[in-house]
């Protein structure tokens, strides 16, 4: 299959898929004359990869992903130990993001106060500089 009905079948972009070819996150297809011919498998590792994306996973990771993926008990405890890691990362930046809600909301709470013709928000960010 052309490389548009994979994009459109992964969600991937076209520019994206190139790119994945590019650094190795997936072999470059056969040519069928001027086309690449993309199978199934290729279809498959994109949504592998556009899954792990979106779980946080940086393409460094994705690609250590990929070569694990042949099932061994080694393989898994090496996989488990990148997902575990990730999942730190990903708490941290929850932890992260819930501070600056936080501070956002006492900020927007600022709002209803006196104003005397200056904007609280404004006043506050200009004070944290």
């Amino acid at each position: 299959m052309k490389i548009g009905e994979v994009a459109k079948r992964t969600g991937c972009n076209i520019e994206t898929i190139r790119y994945y070819e590019r650094i190795g996150v997936i072999s470059s297809p056969p040519r069928k004359g001027a086309y690449r011919d993309y199978g199934p498998e290729d279809v498959e590792r994109l949504h592998f990869v556009r899954r792990a994306r979106e779980l946080g996973f940086s393409l460094q990771e994705v690609q250590a992903l990929l070569a694990l993926a042949p099932q061994s008990d080694e393989n898994c405890d090496q996989v488990q130990q990148i997902a575990v890691e990730q999942l730190s990362k990903v708490r941290a930046k929850i932890a992260d993001l819930e501070k600056m809600e936080t501070a956002l909301a006492a900020l927007v709470e600022r709002c209803g106060e006196n104003r005397n013709g200056q904007c609280p928000v404004v006043m506050s960010l200009a004070e944290a500089v």
